[in-house]
């Protein structure tokens, strides 16, 4: 077993050499590989660097872009990262349909993120609830220092209060608290502000004899009062296309079925789910978010009822198709890596340097539109046409395709199905008769 200490305090040369010496049977190929990788500009890669701990290179994806996002009567041209073949072409396929009936609507329903500083104390409970009620207005005070840059911007903390959480374990208390954090995250401000408030707390109840012990303060990434919705709505007739071999209210009819079977069925709605973050997740990486963070939210919040459902409510009614997403999306436009990626900066500038807010709404329109393309596909020519076409080209370039084979496979694969034993098959013969 390879071991090493003081990796960390390596170069970067020599943490490759480490890992080209140790792990590979060619270390001089590897290494050119690595180092193939790296930004042409060495200003440029050292920031990549440092976004993390022990870089030795960059790690590509494609960055491609939706034009034609019309949200809210406003076009937009839309920044996506994702490796994952058809996603980018469903949520522009979906963006010009929907653009030709009205676009998305999208608005905000709340504004507010969350932390906690949790706690442990087994003595009187009225005695904890009046203490901190009369240590509260210090506690605000004392922290105002620190949120002052946030309040000018017009945000700050919005509330703080005390939760009994014993009846889940013995002892368990919270300080539940509240924030606006405006066009920030807000992790670092957030975070800085329980760790003091969790301090002066700690201090003041020691002066009083009160014994408590603090555990931890941290935000949660669980923000289900910073939502957003997004929605889209035409007249059934206009779902008419003759390329659905079925008519508009028959192809709505089929889409309800699909929408109701994400709400009756775990194993579906992960599923659906997942095609709704295939666009957020792509526009949020674009920006320079934070994608995790986003995915736990939204898979929370899919479960919040006390049953994992799908995320996506449809009504049709009055001849009207009613589609909408509502989901919680805490984001940033300033700080961190949307200030520092030069991409993040420029899927900033695409979008018409948005604020927050804004943000959210680009984002639930994206997840909406390309969850509408996916259950399209699936409930009239099945997912796996669209899908296929795409991986098509990864196919060929994992045996080597030229032009001139690319091009006669896209055109031989039109009206056939493909599969990777196909491809090859198709290759082969061509190169035998060659």
């Amino acid at each position: 077993m390879n071991t090493v200490s003081g990796f960390s305090k390596f170069t970067k040369i020599q943490k490759i050499d480490f890992l080209a010496e140790n792990y590979f049977n060619d270390p001089n190929s590897i290494r050119d590989l690595i180092q193939s990788f790296w930004h042409s500009d060495e200003k440029s890669q050292m920031t990549f660097d440092e976004f993390s701990e022990n870089t030795i290179t960059n790690f590509f994806f494609p960055y491609g872009v939706v034009p034609n996002l019309l949200l809210n009567n406003k076009s937009y041209c839309v920044p996506m990262v994702i490796e994952e073949s058809s996603v980018v072409a469903a949520a522009a396929n979906a963006s010009n349909y929907w653009a030709k009936r009205g676009g998305v609507r999208a608005e905000i329903l709340s504004f507010e993120k969350i932390g906690q500083i949790h706690f442990i104390y087994k003595e009187s409970r009225q005695s904890l609830f009046d203490f901190f009620e009369r240590v509260k207005p210090e506690i605000l005070r004392e922290v105002a220092p620190l949120a002052d840059n946030m309040q000018k911007r017009g945000g700050g903390i919005l509330e703080m209060s005390l939760k009994d959480l014993s009846g889940l374990e013995e002892g368990l208390f919270q300080i539940f608290m509240t924030f606006d954090t405006q066009d920030a995250m807000g992790a670092n401000f957030i975070n800085s502000i329980l760790e003091m408030a969790g301090r002066l707390f700690k201090e003041k109840s020691q002066k009083e004899g009160i014994s408590i012990e603090i555990i931890m303060g941290i935000l949660s990434n669980y923000t289900p009062k910073c939502l957003v919705k997004a929605s889209l709505s035409c007249k059934i007739s206009e779902l008419e296309d003759p390329k659905l071999g079925m008519s508009g209210l028959d192809f709505a009819k089929r889409f309800e079925w699909a929408v109701k079977i994400s709400k009756a069925d775990v194993y579906r709605a992960t599923t659906h789910n997942k095609g709704i973050m295939n666009g957020i997740d792509s526009v949020i990486l674009a920006t320079g978010n934070d994608f995790r963070a986003v995915e736990a939210c939204a898979h929370a919040y899919a479960a919040r009822s006390g049953r994992y459902q799908g995320l996506t409510e449809i009504a049709l009614t009055n001849d009207t198709f009613n589609y909408s997403l509502e989901i919680p999306l805490s984001l940033g436009t300033v700080g961190g890596l949307t200030s520092l990626h030069p991409l993040a900066k420029l899927s900033l500038t695409m979008l018409g340097n948005p604020n927050a807010k804004e943000l959210m709404r680009i984002c639930a329109a994206i997840g909406l539109l390309q969850n509408f393309s996916a259950i399209r596909s699936l409930v009239t020519s099945g997912i796996q046409k669209g899908h296929m076409k795409m991986h098509l080209l990864n196919i060929l370039n994992h045996m080597g395709a030229t032009d001139e084979e690319r091009e006669l496979a896209k055109e031989y694969f039109k009206t056939r199905i493909i599969s990777f034993k196909a491809v090859s098959e198709f290759l082969s013969s061509r190169r035998i008769l060659q």
